[in-house]
């Protein structure tokens, strides 16, 4: 069953488990952060979905979005006198936006929430994904590279999310990971795409990845 839910465009996918720092300054989403602040704690959540196609700032603007994203609840917000804010998201769980709901500011939707099921032989999917992530981390090192990386999760579902969230991928790719149909699913197409990064970090060893992405990722 669908519902409404405001919608924050990004320039980047989030993925469930993710500790999102935002600074928000344009009009129509401090908009939104006072139509949040005027809610009960519990019912400050938002979605997140990454922008298809156009900007996050500027006259431009967002021309289309990805259908997939989160929702996130707001945990912490820091408010300035002209106006702007600094915020902190967590992101909880995947949504779908079915339809646009016209609004005179802030970008409203209503959304599906997704369920994620575990798929076929997740266990096994789990653990060729931590072998090919622990490969990729020994390579950055290899580059003096920083690859620290908090304890990954023992949960498939879990660890789908958290190391689609750490690794350096394109934005094509990592929507796809979010958009995988179970937990499975997705640890086979993180473990493609990383075997293939690790093969032309190593034909191209001038040219490694950058360091892992610093959006921290938490279970809860």
């Amino acid at each position: 069953m669908s519902t409404p839910l405001p919608i924050f465009p990004l320039g980047s996918v989030v993925f469930p488990g993710a500790e999102l720092a935002l600074h928000v300054f344009e009009d129509r989403y401090r908009e939104l952060m006072t139509h949040l602040l005027a809610q009960p704690e519990d019912d400050r959540r938002f979605g997140i979905v990454a922008i298809r196609e156009g900007y996050e700032v500027g006259d431009t603007g967002v021309q289309s979005a990805h259908r997939v994203g989160v929702e996130v609840r707001l945990t912490d917000v820091e408010a300035y006198d002209d106006g702007r804010f600094d915020i902190e998201v967590m992101a909880k769980r995947r949504i779908r936006m079915d339809a646009m709901i016209s609004s005179d500011s802030f970008i409203w939707a209503q959304v599906e929430i997704l369920d994620d099921s575990p798929g076929r032989d997740v266990d096994d999917a789990a653990g060729r994904a931590r072998a090919v992530f622990g490969a990729y981390r020994d390579l950055l090192r290899s580059f003096d590279l920083d690859s620290t990386v908090d304890e990954l999760p023992s949960d498939p579902g879990e660890l789908s999310y958290a190391l689609a969230q750490v690794a350096v991928l394109t934005m094509r790719d990592r929507q796809g990971l979010l958009e995988a149909p179970d937990d499975a699913t997705r640890l086979r197409q993180f473990t493609r795409l990383l075997v293939s990064e690790i093969s032309a970090m190593r034909v191209i060893p001038s040219l490694p990845a950058v360091e892992v992405a610093r959006t921290s990722w938490s279970p809860n």
